[in-house]
């Protein structure tokens, strides 16, 4: 492929991914993460660093993830302003940079024609699509440790220049997301399984670099960890969770229904035919074989891993797993380019690729279930009717962040989590730096009004009912003592309007 022809290539699947990473951009709802991160990086840089450095009671971190992300945003904030779309554009960016990056990647492994395809997965699947739109992290983490990864495959055994470009990068991802030592240590043990003396030796010498570069914030990881241990929501993986990991690197989740079951079958049918081309691959002593069963082992030893540690420790969650879903994206590209397979294998496994990235885009862009809401529209509704002595409170903090996010002007508080329970996330040091308002309870926030505007999720409600309950018990005392007048279905979000009798 010559030069010409392959940079406009190139130029195409960039801009196709940064038009199907701009679709509903503006439009789509914010959510509770999204709205912590945009409040959080309007702080000030020494802010930033207080707030994610100050500690409770218990010795655990008031945020449980590093702060290279929110300086980052801070930054753009400073260059195009602080807004909902601005930050998106952020991860956009990021994430363009990143195809460019697994391009060059698998270019350095196989070919110009493998790397197109590669690039041009990442920027079709909806796993990537929905982080490059997010407001969070995770788009700078795929960044950094695609750099990582380029710099690992270049420097060898020779490049001084690319090992410390692998130290720098390598400690960049740790300032940004914990989680990006699992992906690092994948990648650590390479030149043990291909015994390569001379790189991992290098690759000691530059670890260790990079853990000089990142000691400053090795001092709070043992807060971090409190954090983790004390209050945070993730469950203990099961082994189904292998299932629904094709879903997350194929069509993406959330699906529904027929969908659901669709999306699974094609992605299982994909990975198959993938898997099998790869062994007739090595049955067949192609040249690449070894190279592109790397990249499989980045994609799928990552989230082994992290399943493993999270039998100790539950931390799995599969966003921090985009940086192996690249490598997958890379062997799935050399599966069905490289492998020699039929011109009807290659129509079949693109076919399937289209549906299940259609099916996954269409979802992203339609969704706005729980934890997602029409918080303007319901601010913009409350609003409209508010009269005095009305207040606005929030059943937690999952519905109240983002609609304070979304209209700063607005009355409104939320009843704090119990304290040290596995919800509890939000410390009292954030609530204070973000100037929230807060109730202890039900009973206190509606003693202060003589009507009360009641926000809550319908799983919030469903948690309860499903185990026996009549209602949530913040809504069995407003339904005891106070006067419904009114109720508002936006989506999964229900809106009450009590009154005192």
């Amino acid at each position: 492929m010559n030069i010409k022809k392959l940079n406009t290539s190139l130029f195409l699947i960039l801009s196709l991914a940064l038009i199907l990473r701009l679709i509903g951009i503006q439009s789509r709802p914010i959510w509770y993460d999204e709205a912590f991160s945009l409040l959080f990086a309007e702080q000030s840089p020494s802010e930033i660093l207080n707030n994610t450095l100050f500690e409770n009671s218990d010795l655990s971190a008031a945020e449980e993830h590093p702060p290279l992300y929110y300086f980052g945003l801070w930054t753009w904030f400073q260059f195009f302003g602080a807004s909902i779309v601005s930050a998106r554009l952020f991860s956009v960016f990021l994430s363009l940079l990143t195809i460019l990056l697994i391009y060059q990647i698998a270019k350095d492994l196989f070919d110009s024609s493998t790397a197109l395809v590669a690039a041009g997965l990442v920027g079709l699947l909806p796993f990537q699509i929905h982080f490059a739109q997010e407001i969070r992290m995770y788009s700078m983490l795929t960044f950094w440790l695609a750099l990582t990864t380029l710099a690992f495959l270049r420097a060898g055994s020779k490049s001084k220049l690319w090992w410390g470009v692998f130290s720098v990068s390598a400690a960049l991802a740790q300032y940004t997301h914990n989680l990006a030592s699992i992906y690092l240590v994948t990648l650590a043990f390479t030149p043990l399984f291909q015994r390569d003396w001379k790189t991992l030796r290098n690759l000691t010498l530059s670890g260790l670099a990079a853990l000089i570069l990142y000691l400053p914030w090795m001092v709070q990881l043992p807060a971090q960890f409190a954090k983790v241990n004390s209050s945070f929501w993730v469950e203990q993986p099961g082994i189904e969770r292998f299932f629904t990991l094709t879903l997350y690197y194929l069509p993406h989740l959330p699906l529904q229904g027929t969908q659901l079951m669709i999306g699974f079958f094609l992605a299982m049918m994909i990975l198959t035919l993938g898997g099998f081309q790869t062994y007739l691959a090595w049955r067949n002593k192609i040249s690449s074989t070894r190279r592109a069963i790397w990249t499989a082992y980045l994609a799928f030893m990552s989230p082994l891993l992290l399943w493993l540690i999270s039998q100790i420790i539950p931390v799995y969650i599969e966003r921090a797993l985009l940086p192996a879903h690249t490598m997958f994206c890379i062997w799935l590209a050399w599966a069905f380019v490289r492998t020699k397979a039929p011109r009807f294998i290659q129509g079949v496994a693109g076919v399937f690729i289209a549906v299940v990235a259609v099916m996954g885009i269409v979802q992203h862009v339609t969704y706005n279930g729980f934890p997602y809401g029409s918080y303007s529209k319901i601010n913009e509704n409350i609003r409209s009717q508010m009269q005095a002595g009305d207040i606005v409170v929030h059943s937690s903090k999952l519905s109240y962040l983002p609609a304070f996010a979304m209209d700063r002007d607005l009355q409104q508080g939320f009843i704090v989590d119990l304290p040290n329970s596995n919800v509890d996330t939000l410390s009292p040091a954030i609530r204070e730096a973000f100037q929230l308002i807060e109730y202890e309870n039900i009973e206190e926030a509606s003693a202060q009004a003589t009507r009360v505007w009641f926000v809550i999720f319908d799983q919030s409600i469903e948690e309860y009912t499903t185990n026996d309950y009549k209602t949530h018990p913040h809504l069995e005392y407003l339904d005891k003592n106070l006067t419904l007048q009114d109720t508002q279905q936006w989506n999964d979000i229900l809106v009450f309007l009590y009154t005192h009798p």
